[in-house]
């Protein structure tokens, strides 16, 4: 009887998609899934409460948001065809960044039960405050070279390329939102000028201080105006938009006038206008105090003309390509 024995190139592999991921994005990204249940497991025994929220919420927050980042980005990187390289050492710094500002947010808010943002009441806090923009400008630095280099590249089709290019871009614009919230309140301008010193500087609503009334887990003002849901819009628009591109894939099985490239470009083109409207439309809300819950009369006004904006130029799309393909044939 003859023994089997089991030869190297007999040993299970990756598919080539997931063994051309960027490494260093894809571990972070998976660090971060592990902390999830962490988190949850925190937020349902740990009783502790800061700025009216438990305390875990934050951290299963940045978890999830920045597990989701990392994994898509390192998709984008494995699509790279010219200056590999270069995209490689971006998505490291990118990573390294990433892994600080959750470190930070451990350490502030779980292990010191602090303020995270905006806290510069003790010269710990005031180091952490500091340190967390300074990873973050520098993910941010790294992401604008992503950017360039993936705008003179050419991964995928047509709408797909554009789809990636115009997600980086507008999660770029999405990232520099934050600045909108460090801005002093009148509270801390109180605060300051009794304590000859400032302690706290920004805040993430407009109208009311933080750690009021919120919605489940995002915490999002329900009393106020809050600036992180144009934030977290424009910091995901790294999966929605391209998220578009590829349902329009799905649908072309179905629906032959979305083959070609063409149309289904176009409704990217679309979809992109629309998703920064959406964003321009809830930051601009936020600015005038008002809560995502309580629109005015003024933000339904211009929901109804952004959302009525977004179905026509759908519709002109499609009708045009529909009519190309029926003077074709």
């Amino acid at each position: 009887m003859t023994t089997m024995t089991a030869r190297p190139d007999a040993v299970p592999r990756l598919p080539d998609q997931l063994r051309g991921l960027h490494r260093p994005l894809l571990w972070v990204s998976i660090a971060l899934a592990a902390l999830v249940p962490v988190a949850i497991i925190g937020a349902l025994f740990d009783d502790r409460i800061l700025l009216g929220h438990p305390i875990w919420m934050k951290p299963l927050k940045f978890a999830i948001s920045l597990a989701v980042y990392c994994a898509t980005l390192a998709w984008m990187l494995s699509l790279q065809r010219k200056a590999r390289r270069l995209g490689w050492w971006m998505g490291t710094v990118i990573a390294a960044g990433i892994a600080v500002e959750m470190a930070l947010v451990m350490i502030q808010v779980v292990f010191r039960g602090r303020q995270l943002h905006f806290n510069m009441s003790t010269p710990t806090d005031a180091l952490i405050h500091n340190l967390m923009p300074t990873a973050i400008y520098l993910v941010w630095a790294a992401m604008l070279v992503v950017a360039i280099q993936l705008l003179f590249d050419q991964p995928g089709d047509r709408a797909l390329r554009w789809s990636i290019r115009l997600a980086l871009g507008t999660t770029l614009v999405g990232m520099m939102l934050a600045n909108l919230m460090f801005r002093a309140t009148p509270a801390q301008e109180r605060e300051a000028a009794e304590a000859g010193e400032q302690l706290h500087f920004g805040s993430h609503s407009v109208g009311v201080e933080d750690g009021g009334a919120g919605l489940p887990l995002t915490g999002w003002s329900t009393e106020g105006g809050d600036l992180r849901i144009g934030h977290f819009l424009g910091v995901h628009a790294l999966q929605a938009i391209p998220l578009v591109a590829l349902g329009l894939v799905l649908l072309a099985r179905r629906v032959p006038a979305l083959r070609p490239e063409g149309p289904r470009t176009a409704l990217v083109l679309v979809g992109t206008a629309s998703y920064a409207g959406l964003m321009w439309l809830v930051t601009w809300q936020a600015q005038r105090g008002e809560s995502i819950v309580h629109p005015s009369a003024p933000t339904l006004l211009v929901a109804a003309a952004w959302l009525g904006a977004t179905i026509l130029l759908s519709l002109l799309v499609l009708f045009r390509t529909r009519r190309t393909s029926l003077v074709s044939a």
